[in-house]
């Protein structure tokens, strides 16, 4: 890892810095946001847009660091929200912008405020449809409902695939046929499909052939089509030209608008976690080096997924003679980052920086077993160090009770 040369590697931001020489003086564990690349990424992002005529999302559910909305908001179309507090910090944070949202389930007491926030409204079902698509209706909302193509193409995420069997996520064919009526259909503008989870655009191409055999009848009559997210757009060697392929076919075939709503492609490699050494033991042949950070509450992938972050420095721990097992400081006996190689020992105090880190963790993070919750900075296009939040036992015990 360290200096790859690639623009968009987890650590190409630092330069021939080492993590030490740039942030040693911060507290850990503590976040650190990019801002430079997170600009790189909203480019990368708006060409597309620039080049197809589609327009781009920030999907908040991986990324919600609002005090950074203004660096990725010139890029891009507006937000994507999977509910009413996110619908309204698109709406509030990124003004002027378009808000889309869709939930599983709404429920009643929160649609007339989230309409006030909504520009597109998704549902779930065509119950869901029926009980307050009237209402987005007469609003002046867009409406739309999501679709279920029954089309797997992930192996080993089954816990984010939206198209495993029995799945709670999007309209299949065969409900289409039993609960779908003209009246129904008439209240919508557009069809919504995620089925992606970190994945290159040859997963779009067969997904689309789904949603065609599927849809085709009734995408001629819908004004927009989303597309969703899991797209890895700002990845190195994403097929940039097969993506641009898809989004122009749909919208020569059908005759609307595509909208896709990445998350992580907005934020990918833009952040960092940086973390210390507290103890080395050793348990057999296993040499174990216990961190101030948490995989259970301060990278939640890495236990969902499963999910192995990359490390500056880290090596194949097949091929160096320090193997180290990275684990938190938690009672959880699974609290464990992974196992990496090391060109030196480690030792107690060592700075390690993980990258990757700017989504699916400040908006994710917990704080089980009274860990504290990462400080978060953001490291400006300059260099800079400028503190975000910082955290502290009110943090942790406002969220268990009020009695003082």
């Amino acid at each position: 890892m360290g200096q790859g040369i690639d623009c968009r590697s987890p650590f190409a931001a630092l330069g021939a810095h080492r993590p030490e020489e740039l942030f040693s003086t911060l507290p850990t564990p503590c976040y650190i946001l990019d801002e430079a690349q997170l600009r790189r990424n909203g480019k990368i992002l708006s060409g597309v847009a620039a080049r197809t005529g589609c327009k781009i999302l920030l999907a908040q559910k991986a990324f919600s660091n609002y005090d950074l909305y203004p660096v990725l908001a010139p890029y891009l179309s507006g937000t994507e929200a999977s509910g009413l507090y996110e619908a309204r910090l698109g709406a509030e944070e990124m003004p002027g912008k378009e808000v889309h949202v869709f939930c599983a389930a709404y429920r009643e007491d929160e649609v007339e405020e989230l309409l006030r926030y909504a520009d597109h409204i998704v549902f779930n079902s065509p119950r869901q449809l029926a009980k307050f698509g009237p209402a987005a209706k007469a609003a002046g909302k867009s409406v739309g409902l999501r679709i279920n193509p029954e089309c797997s193409t992930q192996e080993g995420h089954g816990i984010y695939d939206p198209c495993a069997p029995g799945s709670r996520l999007g309209t299949t064919r065969a409900q289409w046929e039993r609960e779908m009526n003209a009246e129904l259909t008439g209240l919508l503008d557009g069809l919504h499909f995620h089925t992606l989870c970190e994945q290159d655009a040859d997963a779009l191409e067969t997904t689309l052939k789904a949603v065609e055999e599927g849809f085709g009848d009734v995408l001629p009559k819908m004004k927009w089509l989303n597309m969703g997210g899991g797209h890895h757009i700002t990845r190195p060697g994403y097929d940039m030209k097969k993506l641009e392929q898809c989004i122009g076919y749909a919208q020569r075939q059908w005759n609307l608008q595509v909208y896709l709503e990445p998350g992580e492609a907005c934020a990918l490699n833009a952040g960092y976690l940086a973390a210390r050494v507290l103890d080395v033991v050793q348990n057999g042949d296993v040499q174990i080096a216990i961190l101030d950070t948490s995989a259970a509450c301060h990278m939640p992938d890495v236990l969902e997924m499963p999910y192995r972050p990359p490390l500056y420095n880290g090596m194949d721990a097949e091929h160096t003679p320090y193997v180290y097992r990275l684990g938190g400081p938690t009672c959880l006996a699974g609290d464990v980052i992974g196992d990496y190689g090391f060109p030196v020992p480690l030792q107690e105090g060592d700075l390690l920086l993980f990258g990757d880190m700017a989504i699916y963790t400040t908006c994710k993070n917990n704080t089980f077993n009274g860990m504290p919750l990462p400080a978060i900075y953001v490291r400006k296009a300059d260099g800079q160090l400028q503190p975000l939040a910082q955290f502290g036992y009110n943090d942790f015990r406002q969220r268990l009770g009020k009695r003082k």
